[in-house]
Formats: C-alpha cells, sequence, structure tokens
C-alpha cells in the first residue's frame, strides 16, 4: 500500500514525473542585458539547488532582462517556478513568449502580445509558483521570460527558475535548432494576476 505522505512530500519536491529540470537544454539557455551572460544557465537549477543564493543573474543596464529556455522536446507547462530578489532588485512583471526559436529582442517584446502577462508576488523568500492555463501551453519547445519593473528601477535579480508539465513529444538532441515560431499567440495568450495573500501562501513552494 503506497504511503500518502510519502506521495505528497514526493510532488512537493517536483518528482520526475513533474519537474522539466531534465528536459531543458541547458547550453543553448541564454539571456539579454545581463551583467554576466553566463549567468542565464546558471539559475537553471536542479530542484535540491532551488533556494541557493549564491548564484544568480542580474540585469545590466537597467531593470529588464530576458531569459531564453529551449527544451530537449516537446513538453506541456503546467506552472513557472522562480525565486527572484528581495527589496528594491524584486522585479515584479513577468511576460513569457513561447516557440521562439531564438531568443525574442526587448523590441520584439514590446510588439508582441505575449503569452503571459503576469505580476510577481512581491515580499516572496522562497521559491514561488505560477500555474499557466496548460491549455495555451500543450506543445512548447522553447519559452522567452521577460522580467521587468523591479521595485527599486534601477536593476532585478533572479535565482531560480523551473518548470513543471509533462514531456509531449520523443527526445531530440540538445542543441539542434528549432525553427517553430509562436502559432495562434493571440489566440493562446492569457493573463495572469495573482496578488491575494491567500494566493502567495499556497503557490509558495515549501
Amino acid at each position: 500500500m503506497a504511503d500518502p505522505e510519502h506521495s505528497i512530500v514526493d510532488h512537493l519536491a517536483g518528482s520526475d514525473t513533474t519537474n522539466l529540470y531534465a528536459e531543458i537544454d541547458r547550453d543553448n539557455v541564454h539571456g539579454l542585458n545581463l551583467a554576466v551572460p553566463e549567468d542565464a544557465r546558471a539559475i537553471i537549477k536542479t530542484w535540491d539547488q532551488r533556494e541557493d543564493t549564491s548564484v544568480s543573474a542580474d540585469s545590466g543596464v537597467d531593470d529588464q532582462l530576458i531569459i531564453h529556455i529551449p527544451f530537449t522536446q516537446q513538453v506541456r507547462i503546467r506552472s513557472i517556478l522562480v525565486k527572484v530578489g528581495r527589496g528594491e532588485v524584486a522585479p515584479t512583471r513577468l511576460r513569457v513568449y513561447a516557440n521562439y526559436p531564438t531568443i525574442i529582442d526587448f523590441a520584439d517584446a514590446e510588439a508582441i502580445k505575449p503569452h503571459i502577462n503576469m505580476s510577481l508576488l512581491e515580499g516572496q523568500v522562497a521559491v514561488t509558483e505560477y500555474p499557466v492555463r496548460a491549455a495555451a501551453f500543450t506543445s512548447i519547445n522553447s519559452l522567452s521570460l521577460f522580467f521587468s519593473e523591479s521595485s527599486g528601477g534601477d536593476m532585478s535579480r533572479i535565482y531560480y527558475i523551473g518548470f513543471k508539465g509533462d514531456v509531449r513529444s520523443p527526445q531530440r538532441e540538445p542543441g539542434n535548432r528549432i525553427d517553430v515560431r509562436a502559432q495562434n499567440a493571440a489566440d493562446a495568450s492569457i493573463v495572469d494576476r495573482v496578488g491575494e495573500k491567500s494566493a502567495a501562501r499556497q503557490s509558495t513552494i515549501r
């Protein structure tokens, strides 16, 4: 007979059936407007390192930064997990663009409607989980995450980015170019607003 407590712990710990870390093509993760470009890959961490604050990705000339994350196979996204800096370096806005083969730049990001445009919870200490509408993210090859609007207005800091979901297609070799453009972005786009304190308690990963 299965141990209910053990099952719950496995679920909260991001078991292999939900945590998509293994499906991320880490060699091809990169960012725009980072003080240290290599830090884009450093914040794609294993689950047991998610609360580590010794490594972060900081924005460069202002508080905007974009992290482009390709996957080694097609996945369905059910939630996005992030740990951001606190205080003045905490970004408060996240826009997500799906299935662009290369990183979306800042000009495109301002002109194109994102799949998600959400407010990030403020004052969070631990990794926070933001559920998304899985129907809008059923066949995902890559995501570009655009963080902005830090509390201080000068710099944004990200410690961790992760995803929960499931695999949708056979595996491809890491590093292969994906030539799938975003389809029906306007139709699939959603706006997630998470602002109530009760939601904060439920969405924070303990």
